[in-house]
């Protein structure tokens, strides 16, 4: 945009009729790229010596609690984030598939089968790939943006066990807190809500699939009724955090809105190596980050709070290579000293993510690549945000 100005400003010959309308344009457009909500989180170069509370992931969870800890003004809020920004190939829901093993990915592979571990045996090697995001806005930008939560007897289960605060009745609000739902037939029951920070829709596009799926259910005697509402057994087409068109990820959804506050830093491309801790062995205390940077190993203190927000396989890893962690399996490995022997990482399981029945479908109504990668189709996508390219490809959900 700089270098377009110059240009017409040379062209104008610096006339006073030229010039005007020419500046007026330029700030105009910065001013509203500086306060635009879609606008870039800007990467901190400089990073402080202490902060109140260090933020370790800027994903899913990370993207949110960062969000919520800055609303306090005089706190100060690090959030540090291994991997860089969101990519224009992240923004459009069709390319989806073609995230996993990029640079946005970690890249992670399961461990070879075993007696223990009899699983995707069928895939190269043994080993199913487990994409984990590598980006601001983590897995939330490699995965297929659907929108579906939990069982509320599961969260009432988590309760009994010794957890208040986590019933169904209890979450619900902060699900309504978080959503900004873009259907008005949803948006208005008491399970949906309007004016959060994280965009929920439909695809504006689908197959003839989607709907021959609906009623396919309802010929099997399930209602087509919205799964995340009061009652969840049944088909319906997909809600996705979509947003326009486009992937809403908890880092568009939840730190592009607040980049502009003077007392939260984002600092890309920092892998956290350590948590440090004062009082080991005795009441220990998180007090501190180590972390690299462009091959260069530093520190910051944390006045209040260290908290972890890595993903299910990156938290644990962080936290046995600081020693909290299995004692025998920390000692094995020659990490010293034992801050805490807890079971971390212990019970990890992942859902399965294919599988079941497959179908082969008329070519002329299947999602195929060809449907959604032609000049027409993108113009579409880039002109109306609508089109083939607005679909992740999971087109219906049903639960019973």
């Amino acid at each position: 945009m700089a270098s377009l100005i110059t240009g017409a400003i040379n062209s104008a010959a610096w006339t006073g009729a030229g010039l005007i309308p020419i500046v007026v344009v330029g700030l105009t457009y910065l001013r509203y790229s500086m306060y635009d909500p879609e606008s870039r989180v800007v990467d901190v170069h400089e990073v402080l010596d202490e902060y109140d509370f260090i933020v370790v992931g800027a994903g899913s969870a990370g993207a949110v609690v960062a969000n919520r800890l800055s609303e306090m003004r005089n706190w100060t809020v690090l959030l540090l984030e291994a991997g860089g920004d969101e990519t224009e190939i992240s923004d459009v829901p069709s390319f989806v598939g073609y995230l996993q093993l990029s640079d946005l990915d970690w890249q992670y592979k399961t461990a070879p089968p075993s007696s223990d571990n009899p699983y995707c045996l069928a895939m190269v090697h043994d080993r199913c790939n487990w994409p984990r995001g590598k980006v601001l806005g983590g897995s939330s930008v490699l995965n297929a943006m659907v929108y579906v939560r939990g069982n509320r007897r599961d969260y009432d289960q988590w309760a009994k066990a010794g957890n208040p605060g986590w019933s169904y009745k209890d979450v619900l609000p902060y699900f309504l807190k978080s959503e900004d739902n873009r259907n008005p037939y949803l948006s208005r029951t008491e399970y949906h809500a309007r004016g959060g920070y994280l965009t929920v829709s439909e695809a504006p596009w689908r197959t003839p699939l989607a709907l021959a799926f609906i009623e396919a259910g309802q010929e099997l005697g399930y209602e087509n009724r919205d799964i995340n509402g009061r009652y969840q057994n049944g088909f319906m087409f997909t809600q996705t955090t979509t947003r326009r068109g486009s992937r809403c990820s908890t880092a568009k959804a939840f730190l592009r809105p607040i980049r502009l506050r003077p007392n939260i830093h984002v600092s890309m491309h920092s892998q956290v190596t350590r948590v440090l801790f004062e009082n080991t062995g005795n009441d220990p205390r998180a007090t501190g980050i180590v972390y690299l940077r462009n091959g260069k190993r530093r520190m910051v203190a944390a006045r209040k709070e260290v908290v972890l927000a890595a993903g299910a396989i990156g938290s644990p890893q962080l936290l046995m290579v600081s020693g909290v962690g299995p004692a025998d399996h920390l000692t094995e490995l020659g990490i010293k000293p034992v801050v805490r022997d807890l079971k971390v990482g212990h019970n990890l399981q992942d859902h399965v993510g294919l599988g079941g029945l497959t179908f082969l479908i008329d070519d002329p109504i299947t999602f195929k690549k060809s449907r959604f990668t032609n000049a027409p189709v993108a113009l579409d996508y880039i002109m109306n945000e609508r089109g083939p390219l607005t679909s992740s490809g999971v087109e219906g959900l049903a639960r019973r």
